[in-house]
């Protein structure tokens, strides 16, 4: 389910139209109605916001995925690799997950 989606079904749930949400929650129609639409996604923030004005909360939850660490075949050919790839692969993914955080921090 998309987060439009969700903000959809509980938006109709409590007998809601998209204007009244709006202006429950401060944002505009147009934005919710893209929302909907799939067109735009929410911060976890205003996903939190559009359902707590309705009585409802956001419940994120994690759990462990299996990764590259568990799968013997992933690791061994790691390890054959020479040292220089297994150091550029590892700087490529250091850039990557930076330039993942200075996203996070510019929003």
């Amino acid at each position: 389910m998309t987060s439009g989606e969700l903000i959809r079904d509980a938006r109709r749930r409590h007998g809601l139209s998209q204007r009244r949400l709006a202006l429950r929650s401060g944002a505009s129609q147009a934005w919710i109605s893209r929302l909907e639409r799939g067109e735009v996604s929410p911060s976890v923030e205003s996903l939190d916001r559009l359902l707590l004005v309705m009585g409802e909360s956001v419940c994120l939850g994690t759990e462990r995925v299996a990764g590259d660490e568990d799968d013997r075949t992933w690791v061994e050919a790691h390890r054959a690799r020479p040292m220089a790839e297994r150091l550029e692969r590892a700087f490529d993914a250091a850039a990557f997950a930076g330039d993942l955080h200075g996203t996070a921090k510019s929003r």
